[in-house]
């Protein structure tokens, strides 16, 4: 069995300020492999290709 590594979760600089929960968080395994989580469901996680997390961010600064 091997164990999950401990992810360290980083707010996006666009989320609000304070204690709110509306945001999304990143977290890196290893220097190429990013996971992403929304606040409110952080058992939900994703693990993008970078070519799909780089997509999703091209989409979003447009």
């Amino acid at each position: 069995m091997s164990l999950s590594p401990i992810l360290y979760w980083q707010k996006s600089s666009f989320s609000g300020g304070g204690d709110e929960e509306d945001c999304v968080e990143i977290a890196a395994s290893t220097p190429t492999t990013l996971h992403l989580r929304e606040s409110d469901h952080p058992t939900t996680i994703l693990t993008p290709t970078p070519t799909a997390l780089r997509a999703l961010l091209t989409t979003l600064r447009s």
